[in-house]
């Protein structure tokens, strides 16, 4: 007779470690991320445009009502240099630029947390530049070649301002008490 043992991963082993503690303590989880990135009033791209001001005039994928990014405008053109300094300043992070745009930059299209890859669809736009919170080597060689400034300004920078927007629209219409903690993370 063979038994089969099944064994945790060390993955398994602390995401039941962190659940446990949780429960544990009567504390709720609730983990929306997808659904949080697209919310066009509540959502990470809609509250980023908010931080930052930018106008928002469609999504990034033009044939997809529910699109994750947005395209847009800034208020007011500014000098790409310019524009990385002040997301820097309002996120607190560092931007990572890749300088490949025109000089001065009027239009833009953004899409936080990990969507790099979306950089095409930026392109598709027109627009001088695309914000994301990652970069990949494959995202730096198409803003060169297709002309585009890119900015990486941090996943968890450019993901924060969509959790704490929803828990205080909760707090306001359910009355539920809420605590958001932001714990920083450089990636």
């Amino acid at each position: 007779m063979v038994i089969f043992e099944r064994r945790e991963s060390g993955n398994q082993r602390l995401r039941k470690r962190r659940l446990q503690t949780l429960l544990c303590h009567d504390i709720s989880l609730l983990a929306y991320h997808l659904p949080l990135d697209g919310h066009p009033e509540l959502g990470n791209n809609a509250q980023l445009a908010k931080q930052l001001g930018l106008i928002t005039e469609g999504g990034l994928e033009a044939d997809n009502p529910l699109s994750i990014g947005s395209v847009g405008r800034l208020a007011a053109p500014l000098k790409a240099t310019e524009f990385a300094a002040q997301v820097a300043d309002i996120l607190g992070r560092d931007v990572l630029h890749v300088d490949a745009g025109p000089d001065m930059i009027s239009t833009i299209a953004w899409c936080t947390g990990g969507a790099q890859g979306y950089i095409d669809k930026a392109i598709e736009h027109g627009v001088d530049a695309y914000l994301s919170g990652e970069i990949s080597e494959p995202t730096t060689h198409s803003a060169r070649e297709e002309g585009i400034h890119y900015f990486a300004a941090g996943h968890h920078a450019t993901e924060r301002y969509g959790a704490k927007a929803l828990g205080e629209h909760l707090a306001e219409v359910f009355g539920v008490e809420h605590h958001f903690v932001d714990i920083d993370n450089p990636a």
